[in-house]
């Protein structure tokens, strides 16, 4: 697709070329996040502040800095405390909102102006990057145009709104708009530009009968296009639809974390108490014991334990997306590191889907050459909407082969076709047809059927004179894909296939695969992924048809081909590879897999803050401002330590097992 990823692409050749651009840009993303707009504010406020307490100004100046700076930045966490009090929650954001009225209460307000503008920091990091997130899915819904050309049946025009398109509908495209709905083409001809849906860096040519999408830019020609899914069902549409569902799910790791927070907000509680009652009890000052109780609940609070989770998630999230893979989830974004055997379906995924011919052979005594034979061919079979009729006309296009006009075609379903070209009659159609047990064809058919090929056999004037081999041709980075996988997980994929074993033979020897079940049912793929799962291994499938949905609910996780995958298989899977691309396959499960570590060192990094502070604090005296900034600098350090995942180098990182690097 990459569905953003051409279109980011763009932009950052773009921008590249005028840093300043590229700063504005990213300042604007930056600041267009809420939360950010409050912790800069708070911050301002702060500094200024403490410039004006260092200059001696009056109290009364800083002082008003200083809670205007607690306002800015503290009444979203409070409110969001206030918010969980209500509904029998204690909220670590009340905490520390708590924490830093209690210490200026006791006279400590920069430090605890400094809490807030930090705890705000850390707030801010966490919202940009789910920001980004839902960024990586905000920019599909302005692909496709507000409105389109409908056609009526006089021929009459009338500019309707997208959404009041319906199955049936007409709509011309002119040369620079952009298709407003999926279609197929019925008139006309021109070059779109698909890259924002199938991530073709090339326009492609369109002709009638060409499927179109909703967003796509129409180059040269004007094109009538007839509308073959609604507005709320376009490609666009549905990936927008799977893909917001990823910023509204937490991570395994993450609901563990927030089971245990209440628990843990209450036991810091009862302990900030005794903290603060026994030395009172033993004749300690007032005013020490509480900034003694404050710096314990500040350094106690399970914020940078929180954040550890799931900025990295998101992060990846945003950042798989970005390059073509929508990954619904943070729990997918999880599962997908502890993957540890790949399943692949064959046709659509594997391959490309669709027939090519492979093969073309002359039999003896023809008296032709090859070029001529798939000349004569392809001109017959040009009336023809047969997929392998199809493929033998493209095949002669490619040659660059002079097709005659062909005369008196006729076509039989399930048998072929006959047609006059120039002086010839020609007969293209099945061996079961047109070739007979002793011919001396059969053994060519024979071994290239059991090559996977499907045959066809040329007639001419009545004599059989050739065998065409046509299979569906494997997908370029299919082999690449492979390696990346084996090279990552330590174990080459599964092929899963409904198709001929012959077949899955032939394309599991040229991509590397050699664990092959073929001949599958629905039902057996399923049977097939729980018997891999049962074994122990994680499964994730990759799949495109309807008759791959089982399974891909089945698996640990779904992937499914969003190009060419069913409605069914785009709802089923749990992440969707936009563009079809096989490589990004192993490069998103070297990502999760650096996401997952990721987020064990940001939860070794609160932990071991917290427990050096609270140590501190109890077994010595731990100022309030070191323990501020200790402990708030731990959230930072987390924060700032998963966003790292947004960088276009973490994605170049991992795609090098592309190239069976392994990680």
């Amino acid at each position: 697709m990459a569905l953003r990823l051409q279109g980011e692409e763009h932009r950052s050749a773009e921008e590249s070329a005028d840093p300043a651009r590229t700063w504005r840009a990213g300042a604007a993303r930056f600041f267009a996040v809420g939360e950010v707009r409050w912790a800069t504010a708070a911050t301002v406020l702060f500094v200024i502040g403490a410039v004006m307490h260092l200059v001696g100004t009056p109290g009364w100046v800083w002082w008003g800095l200083y809670l205007a700076c607690y306002a800015a930045g503290g009444w979203g966490p409070g409110w969001a405390g206030v918010r969980a009090l209500a509904e029998r929650r204690l909220d670590v954001d009340l905490l520390m909102v708590a924490a830093a009225i209690g210490a200026a209460a006791i006279g400590q307000v920069f430090d605890g102006a400094l809490l807030i503008v930090i705890f705000a920091t850390s707030g801010a990091l966490e919202a940009y990057a789910t920001q980004r997130t839902a960024d990586s899915v905000r920019g599909l819904l302005h692909l496709a145009p507000d409105t389109a050309t409908r056609l009526a049946a006089d021929g009459s025009e009338h500019v309707v709104g997208a959404e009041q398109l319906v199955v049936g509908d007409v709509i011309l495209v002119r040369p620079g708009e952009r298709v407003g709905a999926d279609g197929r083409v019925l008139e006309g001809a021109g070059e779109v530009d698909q890259a924002t849906i199938t991530g073709e860096s090339l326009p492609v040519d369109k002709a009638p009968g060409d499927e179109v999408f909703a967003g796509t830019l129409n180059g040269t020609g004007a094109l009538r296009v007839r509308v073959e899914r609604p507005a709320g069902e376009t490609v666009v549409a549905r990936i927008v639809a799977m893909v917001q569902q990823a910023s509204a799910t937490k991570a395994r790791t993450q609901l563990f974390i927030e089971k245990i927070e209440q628990r843990y907000s209450v036991a810091m509680v009862a302990a900030t108490v005794t903290v603060f009652a026994v030395p009172l009890a033993f004749g300690a000052d007032a005013t020490s014991s509480l900034l003694r109780a404050m710096t314990f609940m500040i350094v106690a609070s399970p914020c940078a334990v929180v954040l550890a989770t799931m900025p990295p998630l998101l992060a990846a999230i945003a950042n798989a997306g970005r390059h073509g893979v929508l990954v619904k989830s943070a729990v997918v974004m999880e599962h997908l590191g502890t993957s540890t055997r790949v399943a692949f379906d064959k046709t659509g995924t594997l391959t490309e889907g669709h027939p090519h011919l492979t093969t073309v052979r002359v039999l003896p005594g023809a008296a032709v050459t090859g070029e001529e034979l798939l000349a004569l061919a392809a001109a017959a079979e040009q009336p023809s909407q047969h997929p392998l009729a199809r493929a033998v006309v493209d095949a002669a296009h490619q040659a660059g082969l002079p097709l005659q006009r062909q005369r008196e075609f006729g076509s039989v379903p399930g048998h072929g076709v006959r047609a006059r070209v120039g002086d010839r009659w020609v007969e293209v159609g099945s061996a079961a047809r047109l070739l007979a047990e002793e011919d001396h064809g059969r053994a060519a058919v024979t071994a290239l059927e059991a090559d996977g090929q499907t045959t066809a056999v040329v007639r001419l004037d009545g004599r059989n004179a050739g065998i065409l081999g046509l299979a569906d041709r494997r997908r370029p980075d299919a082999s690449h894909a492979v390696a990346g996988i084996t090279a990552l997980t330590g174990i080459a994929p599964v092929l899963l296939t409904g198709d001929n074993p012959h077949a899955a033979a032939r394309l599991a020897t040229e991509v590397g695969i050699t664990d092959v079940h073929a001949g599958l049912l629905p039902q057996d793929k399923v049977e097939a992924v729980n018997a891999l799962q049962r074994g122990g291994q994680n499964v994730l499938l990759v799949g495109d048809g309807v008759n791959d949905a089982p399974a891909l609910a089945a698996a640990h996780v779904g992937m499914a081909m969003g190009r060419a995958g069913s409605d069914l298989a785009l709802q089923t899977a749990d992440a969707v590879i936009a563009g079809d691309e096989l490589t990004a396959v192993p490069a998103v499960i070297a990502l999760s897999r650096r996401a997952r570590r990721i987020v064990v060192a940001n939860l070794a990094i609160a932990a071991t803050f917290i427990t050096v502070l609270v140590a501190w604090d109890l077994l010595g005296h731990l100022p309030l401002p070191l323990g501020v900034a200790g402990h708030e600098g731990s959230t930072i350090i987390v924060g700032l330590n998963g966003l790292r995942l947004l960088r276009p180098a973490a994605w170049h990182r991992a795609a090098l097992t592309r190239r069976g690097a392994p990680q």
